[in-house]
């Protein structure tokens, strides 16, 4: 079975710039209705309009804040109605600083916004989905997910951050697991530095003003949203947009399978020889 998003109504979080905002438009462009979510009611109102008088499509606007407990709750009852057949979770914060700087309660809210939110909306739009035999969920990460051991310079302070996209990772692939044999996908979209307006702040607030790209440029934000919905279409659940390779994610399955066989009963040689050395 082949899901592109075409039907339907899909819900997008963090609609109102980047990512977030191709999704919408290439999904009304394609024939889906809309719900979109953001904290930014003046950008999701201009977007709303736009997608409206371009394509057609009936565009649903949700001004919520995923870190907050009433906001999350609210979009989580929209997207379980029976009319979503698609669920994007691409809003995220990222909090980026060195992990002994950053104050708290901004990485409780990297924590929210990039784990809580995608967790709590993905358990309300799945069942529905699987009852009514057709949806999917792509799930936005990066690949600082993959990037744990690399220093900053060039790569940003990332400590939560990354932890927060090394979770979606895991839950996405693990979650496509668990549904195989069903008609409903996941997917996780793992794009590198893309050009958006991501990096001109923390997450803490809104970008304020105009939609506008930080000075880091990266892949264009359209691009990424082709290659997440051709893998959607094409059924891989981990999408990295750039990456020509993909048996590169054939190849880290293996080196998790090789990994995995340190779960038998006796401890490595190499570590009982420590103990025996000192006795």
């Amino acid at each position: 079975m082949t899901y592109d998003g075409t039907a339907g109504r899909a819900v997008v979080t963090g609609a109102s710039s980047g990512i977030g905002a191709e999704y919408a438009a290439r999904l009304a462009g394609r024939g889906a209705d809309l719900v979109l979510v953001a904290r930014r009611a003046e950008r999701l109102d201009v977007l709303a309009e736009r997608l409206r008088k371009e394509t057609g499509a009936a565009v649903e606007v949700m001004v919520a804040d995923l870190a907050a407990s009433a906001d999350l709750v609210r979009v989580a009852e929209r997207v379980a109605a029976e009319d979503v057949t698609l669920l994007v979770n691409n809003a995220g914060i990222n909090g980026y600083g060195p992990f002994t700087e950053v104050g708290t309660a901004l990485l409780g809210k990297v924590i929210d916004v990039n784990v809580v939110a995608p967790t709590v909306l993905a358990r309300a739009a799945l069942p529905g989905m699987l009852a009514r035999g057709r949806g999917a969920v792509v799930n936005v990460a990066s690949l600082l997910a993959f990037a744990g051991a690399l220093p900053p310079g060039p790569l940003p302070h990332r400590a939560v951050y990354g932890g927060t996209k090394g979770y979606i990772v895991t839950f996405t692939r693990t979650l496509a697991a668990e549904l195989a044999g069903t008609p409903v996908r996941v997917q996780v979209a793992c794009p590198g530095l893309t050009a958006t307006e991501f990096h001109l702040g923390t997450g803490e607030a809104p970008v304020p003003g105009e939609a506008r790209v930080h000075e880091d440029g990266g892949m264009p934000a359209a691009d990424v949203v082709t290659a997440s919905l051709d893998a959607l279409e094409s059924g891989e659940v981990v999408c990295v947009p750039g990456l020509s390779d993909p048996a590169a994610v054939t190849r880290l399955a293996d080196a998790e399978l090789a990994l995995r066989a340190g779960s038998g009963t006796d401890t490595a040689l190499r570590h009982r020889a420590v103990d025996q050395a000192r006795e």
